[in-house]
């Protein structure tokens, strides 16, 4: 953390002296819709939430976060829905590819530390790994008055099961992410 906020002043400073870099701080929230790559599972809808840093060169940003992500799946067994909830801390590194009026393409990786996993109320953290990789791809907008508004799509790229007698199959995790943010701070243009 006290690395992130040296590179931060770092940055501001360097977005002082050049009124072409763009640094900000902001947070922000959303909903996700996922499930698990087998196709027994139907979607499940949660929520995302945390904060976000934009180093912003003329048309190519840098955007790394930090969210609190809630996933999984509505999986069914033997004719009965059941809830699969996991809940992760992600570190998405999205690059962001600025087109016109502040719309932006983004594509980057995502590291998830599990933080929870339940299955129908039932402790399942010890079947799973702690940790996931993904890839995401989304479309952005970065409004002039602070507000963003991203839509992402998020590829889980690592298996996250780690118990194979309770997983037949591999679960990688897909999510569709629609978040809402804000620009606390900020620093040139």
């Amino acid at each position: 953390m006290k690395k992130l906020l040296v590179l931060v002043i770092v940055l501001s400073s360097v977005g002082a002296s050049y009124a072409q870099v763009q640094v900000a701080l902001g947070v922000k929230a959303g909903a996700n819709i996922s499930k698990f790559d087998e196709s027994a599972a139907d979607n499940l809808t949660s929520f995302h939430a945390g904060a976000f840093a934009l180093f912003k060169l003329t048309k190519i940003g840098i955007q790394p976060e930090v969210l609190f992500s809630q996933q999984g799946a509505s999986v069914k067994q033997a004719g009965q829905n059941f809830d699969f909830k996991t809940a992760y801390m992600t570190i998405p590194v999205m690059v962001k590819v600025y087109l016109i009026g502040g719309l932006n393409l983004q594509a980057g990786p995502q590291f998830g530390f599990l933080t929870k996993a339940e299955f129908d109320g039932d402790d399942i953290k010890d079947s799973l790994k702690g940790s996931d990789i993904s890839a995401n791809l989304g479309l952005g907008w970065d409004l002039p008055f602070g507000l963003t508004v991203d839509a992402r799509y998020n590829i889980g790229l690592s298996d996250v099961g780690d118990d194979d007698a309770v997983f037949d199959s591999s679960l990688k995790s897909r999510v569709i992410q629609i978040s809402l943010g804000y620009k606390i701070f900020k620093l040139g243009k």
